[in-house]
């Protein structure tokens, strides 16, 4: 599995705000890494919103917004469930949410949390979903990292 040597990402958050952006396709899944992604913003001392776009293909611009919205979002937790099909639409919808939750962290200069998962079958979406008996847990992941950065991203701006 993947999740083996994760680092300890969890940090002290206290008083910043975060996004959390999901897709609605594999609900189960969805539910479990959105609950997971709470919990692990609530721990480090920061508070979040919820917000629900239609698919993982929605998620560039979902974060986009969160990311430049006036509230002043610390950070942004993208989460999606894309599971490989029979055609080359799975590789389409990989690229472009990737490519473009990428584009939106360089370009907002704001942590954007990674926690898509790509997976061949739902067996595989399962085992990273965080519900009970899974062996990994994106939502909580991608929370941490994303917390972490934004975190970072003070320190270093303190000691410029």
């Amino acid at each position: 599995m993947s999740g083996q040597g994760a680092p300890d990402l969890r940090v002290d958050a206290t008083g910043m705000r975060v996004a959390i952006v999901a897709g609605s396709w594999h609900q189960e899944v969805t539910e479990a890494m959105i609950a997971d992604a709470l919990a692990t913003v609530e721990s480090a001392g920061a508070s979040a919103d919820v917000y629900r776009v239609a698919g993982s293909f929605e998620l560039p611009l979902g974060a986009q917004a969160a990311a430049t919205a006036a509230v002043g979002y610390d950070a942004v937790v993208c989460l999606g469930v894309i599971i490989r099909g029979g055609t080359p639409h799975f590789d389409y919808v990989c690229n472009a949410v990737t490519d473009g939750l990428t584009r939106v962290q360089l370009d907002t200069g704001k942590p954007i949390g990674f926690g898509v998962l790509t997976t061949d079958n739902e067996e595989q979406a399962f085992e990273r979903s965080g519900l009970p008996g899974a062996a990994e847990a994106k939502g909580r992941e991608a929370a941490e990292a994303a917390l972490h950065l934004a975190v970072t991203q003070r320190q270093i701006a303190a000691a410029g």
